[in-house]
């Protein structure tokens, strides 16, 4: 099976008995429970079956914050899904059943086959039929299924990226950082604010607390003194930033607040009743998301 490579309706009998049977039944059931409730109409044909772009850092770290298991694996063998059995697929799209050859574990919590199969939509080729992956090199960000140490789930349609070098150090790095015992927790939103003026005229010190997905203390300071630029760092723990430099582009701390920060603060976060303490807020949260600059992604 291994050695096959079919591509649709004509794929060899063996490979096509693999992607209706129990297998891949399993499978397509997992998929569905993320698929079944998209539309196939939520992106043209022109945009579903332009090429992926090189993912920028959040793309990546959206992937591998969510999968509990990224190896790196050599596709063997390839099947396309019939339509009808592929959910939520978006134009311009094809469903594959894929089997591949594990070559390395980057990231695991729980154990996988030294073969595995999968499902993972991909951009149809430029002559409209499905892409041919055989020996390609995939990274791929999934989980398990329960109880089958061949089978994974991909955490999204697409979670699977070309293994080139430069991806590779680019995953081996954010993975790092997700695991380290310092990594900033989620950011779900913004819990309190509080903006009080200095002893000198044009001083004011912004304290924004963060709510964190595991309730780990969070917050960012915002100082201005008369004649200097204004400064702001972040705080991980329950002191405050000691360091007011803001967090460099493409770590996970630039991630954790500019991928997920509102776009305004929110009207009920603010303590005090002061409206020139909360013109100041405003304008100091402005500041933030300025310096954060937008969360880039070019995943769809």
């Amino acid at each position: 099976m291994a050695g096959q490579e079919p591509t649709g309706a004509g794929a060899p009998t063996a490979f096509s008995k693999a992607r209706n049977g129990p297998a891949a039944t399993a499978i397509l059931a997992c998929l569905a429970l993320i698929c079944g409730s998209i539309g196939a109409g939520e992106a043209s044909a022109q945009e579903a079956a332009a090429p992926l772009a090189q993912p920028a850092y959040a793309d990546l770290v959206d992937l591998a914050d969510q999968a509990s298991i990224v190896p790196i694996v050599a596709i063997t063998g390839q099947a396309a899904v019939e339509p009808e059995r592929s959910p939520g697929l978006l134009p311009g799209m094809v469903r594959l059943y894929i089997e591949a050859d594990t070559e390395t574990l980057l990231s695991g919590r729980g154990g996988m086959g030294e073969s595995v199969a999968y499902l993972a939509d991909a951009n149809l080729a430029g002559n409209g039929k499905a892409p041919k992956l055989k020996k390609a090199r995939m990274i791929l960000f999934a989980d398990p299924v329960r109880g089958r140490i061949d089978q994974l789930q991909l955490v999204e349609r697409d979670s699977q990226l070309p293994a080139t070098p430069s991806t590779e150090a680019r995953v081996r790095a954010i993975l790092a950082e997700l695991v380290s015992p310092d990594a900033p927790p989620r950011v779900t939103g913004i819990r309190d604010v509080l903006s009080v003026p200095g002893n000198l005229a044009g001083e004011w010190e912004t304290q924004i607390f963060l709510a964190t997905e595991n309730r780990a203390p969070a917050s960012i300071t915002i100082l201005r003194r008369s004649g200097q630029q204004p400064q702001w760092g972040v705080s991980w723990n329950e002191l405050v930033a000691h360091s007011l430099t803001p967090p460099g582009r493409d770590s996970l701390e630039w991630y954790r607040l500019a991928c997920f920060l509102p776009a305004e603060l929110p009207a009920s976060a603010r303590l005090g009743s002061d409206p020139a303490a909360g013109r100041q807020a405003a304008t100091d949260y402005a500041l933030v998301l300025r310096d954060l600059g937008p969360c880039t992604r070019t995943r769809r």
